[in-house]
């Protein structure tokens, strides 16, 4: 993987044995022999399992996509009374900002400063979209949208957002290898890969030109060759609802598998979590906490996902039988021009191979 590190890349075809394929960069093969089934910080994926779960409490009408954010989080989230649980679930449409790369917010992402944010401080330092929109207008990212589901999760039931995921997910599902972060701690006697990204340098010409990324400040950790840092031990627990959750290739898409194929929802609900928008700025259409990406080789189904060190995208086709994972070991590290051309020519690679179709002649080989 250029300019990457390690990357890990299982996949499974859906009719025999599963393929797992595992490689890395030399320099990193003293620190850690990477594997196919090390645990991994599986981001924003998370948001599929968020959803999950909250369609579960709609269809035990415990939650109406219809109430209002102000209905469950009173004052914790400006223009509340106007925004629904639909449109905060519906493709981002809720209006919100994202407070990732926001200036208070910068210094905990690259691990600069040790604070344990509350899923109530990144609401009410979640800026508006700029320039503001309103509810249902337009579909923007923002995980401030995913911190307030989880809020409202924990208040419908009256139980933790992990143990909710531990009892309805992880635990019936048969996936040891799989937990909600709380810190940057990494589970002892298991296995865990280690994620990296580009030092200050290289970082500032990555980030958007409206990032105030004082000068010198990069991601906090040991340093590494090829201006790289060592990300595993930067606290990803910010990310809860909205990407907090440790996985497996293999555990992943045995949630996928048993999303897809029925077992986690009623019908009503699968339907109304595969309802989508277009979300061009996501690169295809999101639906509930999902996405529905083209490839050259057909639609699939699933999510992508990023934190400091750890990328990941993971795909299904419509009914689950089939799926793939392709995580790599750097999240801003991939955006430089020449990796951004090789994974995606690596993700196509495999999404393809996943459907059991040949990858087009035309398609980019990186």
């Amino acid at each position: 993987m250029v300019c990457a590190g390690p990357a890990e890349r299982p996949l499974i075809s859906g009719d025999g044995k599963p393929v797992e394929i595992a490689k890395q960069a030399a320099w990193t093969k003293d620190e850690h022999r990477l594997a196919a089934g090390d645990q991994f910080r599986v981001g924003s994926n998370t948001k599929t399992l968020t959803v999950t779960l909250v369609l579960q409490q709609v269809a035990q009408q415990k939650i109406s996509l219809d109430d209002t954010v102000e209905k469950w989080l009173p004052g914790l989230v400006k223009g509340g009374e106007h925004i629904t649980v639909r449109m905060q679930l519906l493709n981002h449409t809720s209006g919100l900002g994202d407070f990732l790369l926001t200036p208070q917010f910068l210094p905990s992402l690259t691990g600069q400063e040790q604070r344990t944010w509350k899923p109530k401080e990144l609401l009410a330092t979640t800026p508006e979209q700029d320039p503001p929109t309103e509810p249902g207008e337009k579909c923007s990212y923002s995980n401030a949208n995913y911190e307030a589901l989880g809020l409202i999760l924990e208040k419908a039931t009256g139980s933790s957002l992990a143990e909710q995921i531990e009892q309805k997910i992880t635990e019936p599902l048969g996936m040891k290898d799989s937990f909600l972060a709380t810190d940057a701690a990494w589970p002892a006697g298991k296995r865990h890969a280690t994620g990296y990204e580009p030092d200050a340098k290289r970082l500032k010409a990555l980030l958007p030109g409206t990032v105030d990324q004082p000068e010198g400040v990069g991601f906090a950790g040991p340093e590494h060759p090829g201006d790289n840092i060592d990300t595993a031990a930067i606290d990803p627990s910010w990310s809860w609802a909205a990407g907090g959750i440790v996985s497996t290739a293999q555990d992943w898409q045995r949630f996928l598998t048993a999303l897809m194929s029925g077992r986690l929802l009623p019908e009503a609900q699968m339907k109304q979590m595969r309802t989508t928008v277009d979300a061009p700025e996501e690169g295809g259409a999101y639906a509930l906490g999902l996405m529905k990406m083209e490839t050259p080789c057909g639609t699939v189904w699933g999510h992508t996902g990023g934190l400091p060190g750890y990328a990941s995208e993971i795909y299904t086709d419509a009914t689950g039988t089939r799926s793939v994972a392709v995580f790599t070991i750097t999240n801003f590290g991939i955006k430089e021009k020449k990796a951004a051309t090789t994974n995606k020519a690596l993700v196509d690679a495999a999404t393809c191979h996943m459907r059991g179709k040949p990858q087009p002649s035309d398609s980019p080989t990186g």
